[in-house]
């Protein structure tokens, strides 16, 4: 993967780097409980595996932790709900960000990329969303100017000004978008201009990372809507190996944007850049679960257990992918 920096004068780091060693255990504990119920297409038993894992692990870490983006509201679930203290109450006040299992549907199918995601940030950093609702991204590497897209324009104004800023035809440029009803026209609004579409079926914040590593993807822009926990997790991975990203919040309930109110969202129409969704010293790690692009999955083998995660750091800009052997 190749990296790129995001911030040109860095601020003090502010959680200790031995916090990046405790998120892999994290991530690893819940990918592997995941893992046993891969292809068994029961969707509910594997998010619950990861929950149980990661709320389990989480509670050895010395930090005193906030869960700023969850599973849910507090009534709407047991464990790593909007609000809830994790850590065990010792070291740093921090806000948490977690997916404990990105693409249940890929896991219970046993189909590529599904993951688990962590963030952490020192306390304030990571923009509060509830689960229920969506947001419109668009993505880009950072290699390009900024504002050579835009959130509010057309499918097509986007990637004609990213073709002219990469310097060849439309044809060679490859959009992913999540295969929903809801993106019919989009998809069809972007192959009418000669572009090249990759469908996902899940797995919102590997397809945003994905668009920022052209390289190594083939990818070049990420468009579309998706869930706004994922856009922030995202955001927080790019805030360490670079990329651009604009979110805008889909409130289209009166619940919605009294709720978004109640978290401090007081401008509906605002659009987030990568820097406002995830500010500050930030910490991300993710663990495959099954084998993908961007991380292979676990390996379930007789008297052990191999796991792929890779860790990140916004101040250090530093990337690390850990093979780990653990004894079953």
């Amino acid at each position: 993967m190749r990296l790129s920096k995001v911030e040109g004068d860095r601020s003090p780091a502010n959680l200790h780097r031995n916090l990046t060693l405790e998120l892999v255990r994290v991530t690893e504990r819940a990918a592997i409980a995941a893992a046993e119920w891969r292809g068994k297409g029961n969707e509910q038993a594997a998010d619950e595996a990861a929950v149980k894992a990661m709320k389990s692990e989480l509670d050895t870490v010395a930090i005193s932790g906030r869960i700023v983006i969850g599973e849910g509201e507090e009534h709407e679930c047991d464990d790593l709900f909007i609000g809830q203290h994790v850590g065990d109450g010792q070291g740093p006040e921090v806000d948490i960000a977690v997916d404990p299992l990105e693409g249940v549907t890929l896991c219970a199918k046993n189909q590529p990329d599904s993951i688990v995601v962590l963030a952490m940030a020192e306390r304030g950093g990571l923009l509060n969303v509830a689960r229920n609702v969506y947001m419109h991204k668009i993505a880009i590497g950072a290699e390009y100017a900024p504002g050579t897209v835009h959130i509010d324009w057309t499918a097509t104004e986007n990637v004609k000004a990213l073709a002219k800023a990469k310097g060849g035809p439309l044809s060679e440029i490859t959009a992913i978008v999540l295969d929903r009803p809801r993106h019919a026209s989009l998809i069809e609004e972007l192959r009418t201009t000669g572009v090249a579409v990759k469908l996902i079926s899940d797995g919102d914040i590997a397809g945003v990372i994905h668009a920022v590593n052209t390289e190594d993807t083939g990818i070049d822009i990420y468009l579309g809507s998706g869930g706004a926990p994922e856009g922030v997790l995202a955001a927080a991975a790019l805030r360490c190996i670079g990329g651009q990203m604009q979110g805008k919040l889909i409130l289209d309930t009166s619940a919605k944007r009294e709720r978004a109110i109640a978290m401090g969202i007081t401008d509906a129409n605002r659009i987030y850049d990568v820097s406002e969704l995830a500010s500050g010293d930030v910490l991300v790690a993710a663990t495959g679960v099954t084998d993908g692009t961007l991380l292979d999955g676990i390996r379930l083998r007789r008297n052990s257990v191999e796991t792929n995660t890779i860790v990140m750091r916004s101040w250090s800009q530093t990337v690390r992918w850990i093979r780990a052997q653990h004894a079953r």
